[in-house]
């Protein structure tokens, strides 16, 4: 397996380990971070099983999904989680998904995420289109994809089951021959 690493100002995105379960868990084990993800909070050992998927996936030929946990290059610490999976029956796009602990929201990490995650799809791995979709109500996130050079497409109605019923999406996208890298 080639192990992945993708260097920015503030932030750096690497191959999620067994190491990072407990600091994933700050994420994932959040009811504030998973607020608008289509699941609760998760346990330790719910998280690890994640972890568990996300290192087999690496092993895999080609590889389609990524999960990187994501540091902060001040404090070598992780600050979040962000995943890129390529679609197997569409090769040239690929869907984003990120969370931040709460203690870093306010700060633009979220857009610099993002622009990490189009960097790494549109230049190392060669990708045409790279989607993402949030909750109606995560007007952060939207700020976020905005910012980074997402363009809202629209709603998907009814997407996603949560613990609260049924929750529409707002998808945002950035193609290749729109995109630049800031």
């Amino acid at each position: 397996m080639r192990r992945v690493q993708c260097n920015g100002a503030r932030l750096c995105l690497r191959d999620v380990t067994e190491a990072d379960v407990a600091a994933l868990h700050a994420v994932y084990g959040d009811p504030a971070a998973t607020r608008f993800m289509p699941f609760g909070a998760l346990t330790p050992d719910q998280v690890g099983a994640l972890v568990k998927e996300a290192l087999e996936a690496a092993e895999e030929e080609p590889r389609r999904l990524y999960v990187f946990a994501v540091e902060d290059v001040d404090h070598h610490e992780v600050i979040g989680v962000a995943r890129l999976h390529i679609e197997a029956d569409l090769p040239h796009s690929a869907e984003i998904g990120l969370g931040l602990r709460p203690d870093q929201w306010g700060r633009g990490m979220g857009t610099d995420l993002i622009r990490l995650l189009l960097s790494f799809g549109f230049k190392q791995l060669g990708l045409h289109r790279v989607w993402g979709a949030r909750s109606p109500d995560n007007l952060p996130a939207q700020l976020a994809m905005l910012t980074a050079g997402m363009v809202e497409e629209g709603r998907i109605r009814h997407h996603l089951p949560t613990p609260d019923g049924w929750r529409d999406s707002i998808v945002h996208s950035a193609l290749e021959d729109e995109w630049t890298d800031r």
